[in-house]
């Protein structure tokens, strides 16, 4: 067995129990790849993944090329300038965190005649190097929302401020899920609450979360080059 099928196994046993735990039913994943060279993704795609994220656009580009048929949603922070590069490419977009970043979106969709999925990404810690919208601004946020037809908004992403210990982050996931739970979009239904990563997926599945976002997990932590 390999490496990555090793921690694939081990992973998915965690999830079934996290996912158990919470009583929610059936939690998405999406597989982290950035640096991550294709063959290795092509070996998590024979493994049964079938949902990756990348975070930058010309690392993604060629990527998304040779492994056309699964699904890629872009995770990083995304600049006005590359939203271009973004629209049409990413079945999902998850960090929409600013009105300007919003229109862009809308434009560009239009240009293109097609509507982009996003996620509003939340700031709960308040932290400046973070993007997000803040909790007091996110109904408001949501309701202007309304005026963007191109943009079809499935829900909330959010990533609290780093733990060593896992059970420090529960509070912010409950957060979350009460931020979720409440907010209204008139019109549209939400369905996606994307919160909990590699050191921390468990604790944000019991609190809530029916996306997570894996890497390290499951590629370890080598710094792959590009093309290798």
């Amino acid at each position: 067995m390999s490496s990555l099928a090793a921690r694939l196994a081990e992973f998915r046993i965690r999830l079934s129990r996290a996912t158990q735990r919470s009583g929610r039913g059936n939690v998405g994943m999406v597989a982290v790849t950035k640096t991550v060279p294709t063959a290795i993704i092509a070996e998590a795609i024979a493994l049964g993944l079938t949902v990756f994220g990348e975070n930058r656009v010309q690392e993604a580009w060629p990527k998304i090329e040779a492994l056309p048929t699964v699904e890629w949603h872009f995770i990083g922070r995304l600049q006005t300038n590359k939203v271009k590069d973004v629209v049409g490419r990413f079945q999902l977009i998850h960090s929409l965190d600013r009105w300007r970043l919003a229109e862009a979106l809308q434009r560009e969709a239009q240009a293109q005649n097609l509507r982009v999925s996003v996620l509003i990404q939340v700031n709960l810690g308040g932290e400046e190097q973070k993007g997000g919208i803040s909790p007091a601004e996110l109904q408001d946020f949501l309701s202007a929302t309304v005026d963007l037809p191109q943009l079809q908004v499935e829900g909330l992403m959010a990533i609290p401020p780093y733990m060593t210990d896992p059970e420090e982050a529960r509070p912010y996931f409950r957060e979350m899920f009460r931020l979720f739970s409440d907010c209204r979009l008139p019109g549209r239904g939400m369905k996606i609450l994307s919160m909990g990563m590699s050191n921390d997926f468990e604790v944000a599945i019991e609190e809530g979360a029916n996306l997570i976002r894996v890497g390290s997990l499951l590629f370890g932590r080598e710094k792959y080059s590009q093309g290798e």
